[in-house]
């Protein structure tokens, strides 16, 4: 069957509600820190932990969706999101508080089965449009979910945060239930044999190896940068709470509009020309944040700047990767995603790191550094991958 426009976006609307699941967290950590009477930055670990357990989830669930219905993969894997969500809830102690938010991580995965359902399902020359669409809704779910998390947790505390998202997935396994279709998969070996296969891809696809480099690259940039935002916004001169510090993810949204029209230029041109502009708007938001210290002013115009720069590069690679064996669209996706999480949590530690050693300075310098690896590695490559 061929997805109609009603379809996507309730696809696009799924895939932003629970990927939000993710990123909860953020603006609530100076909370969570007063509540467990620990420093900030170590509070600031169960960020990564949840990057770290939808990398987790990535590589080990996502494969399935080649060998497994999708619909019902999807449909259990957003039950088992609901008690994580649940048990974070009400951890009784941080070290219970982390393992929910690596638990959270792991049963987030479900935009990562959508989206190569959706691509499955839709014309090669409507695929980066569609693809663009479910990306748009992830991305604002992603930046909306800091401005619902600060205000939830700023009037009815961190808690609260965690409760509403178990009842927005619960309504989610209801839509899903109804409206998505049925989809059977194409891969008739073992689990074994599937995640064997993923090394295979990986040894066989060079274009994969790239976007992938690439996005991990640019995924850590954008966790480190969230992450310790947070820490900064709280601290003079600015002084902001959680509700306040949320109000940002919506600057980040208005670059999320972005989206539909990376895709669309994916499907009439080059893909890849897209992920270069992308690389080096990321490297100028930095420039723009290190002389932002003491100016909302730049923060605004960085923030923009790193957000149309992800989605650029993201969106870009994506239909890039999708557009190599369709039998293989969930191992290729999980590949893709899988290390580009790892990107993120890895990037949030670096960062965090960065800040505890030289504040926020030393974190946009790092993550400026990464901006130009990630160029170089554009650079590298250029000669066999203009053209895909």
């Amino acid at each position: 069957m061929n997805l109609t426009k009603t379809n996507v976006l309730f696809m696009a609307a799924c895939t932003g509600l629970i990927v939000a699941n993710l990123y909860y967290c953020q603006p609530l950590i100076v909370l969570i820190a007063k509540e467990f009477n620990i420093p900030e930055a170590n509070a600031g670990t169960i960020a990564y932990l949840t990057q770290g357990g939808y990398a987790i989830g990535l590589f080990f669930m996502v494969p399935l969706g080649d060998k497994i219905e999708r619909k019902k993969q999807i449909l259990i894997t957003t039950l088992a999101s609901v008690v994580a969500l649940i048990i974070a809830a009400t951890a009784k102690s941080f070290l219970v508080l982390q393992i929910a938010s690596l638990l959270i991580g792991i049963t987030s995965i479900v935009p990562q089965l959508i989206l190569p359902l959706a691509a499955s399902l839709t014309a090669p020359e409507e695929r980066g449009k569609v693809v663009g669409t479910i990306m748009s809704g992830l991305l604002l779910g992603v930046l909306l979910s800091r401005t619902l998390s600060g205000f939830v947790g700023q009037i009815l505390g961190w808690r609260s945060m965690f409760l509403i998202a178990a009842g927005i997935c619960t309504l989610i396994f209801f839509v899903i239930q109804n409206k998505f279709p049925v989809n059977r998969p194409q891969f008739q070996g073992t689990y074994g044999q599937l995640i064997k296969s993923l090394f295979t891809l990986i040894k066989t696809q060079p274009l994969l190896r790239e976007a992938t480099l690439i996005n991990v690259f640019c995924f850590a940039q954008f966790g480190a940068f969230w992450t310790t935002m947070v820490l900064l916004l709280s601290e003079s001169p600015f002084n902001l709470n959680s509700s306040h510090i949320g109000l940002f993810g919506i600057v980040g949204a208005s670059g999320a509009l972005a989206a539909p029209l990376v895709g669309k230029m994916g499907d009439k041109g080059s893909p890849r020309v897209a992920v270069g502009y992308g690389c080096l708007l990321m490297l100028i938001s930095f420039i723009v944040f290190y002389f932002s210290i003491e100016s909302i002013a730049g923060i605004v115009i960085g923030i923009v700047l790193i957000d149309i720069g992800i989605q650029g590069v993201h969106i870009s690679n994506q239909t890039r990767v999708y557009s190599l064996l369709p039998e293989a669209r969930n191992r290729l996706n999980t590949v893709f995603m899988s290390f580009s999480f790892l990107g993120t949590a890895a990037g949030t530690a670096y960062g965090l790191l960065l800040w505890k050693l030289g504040g926020w300075h030393a974190v946009t310098i790092g993550c400026a550094a990464l901006s130009l690896l990630s160029l170089v590695v554009y650079g590298v490559t250029f000669k066999s991958s203009s053209k895909k």
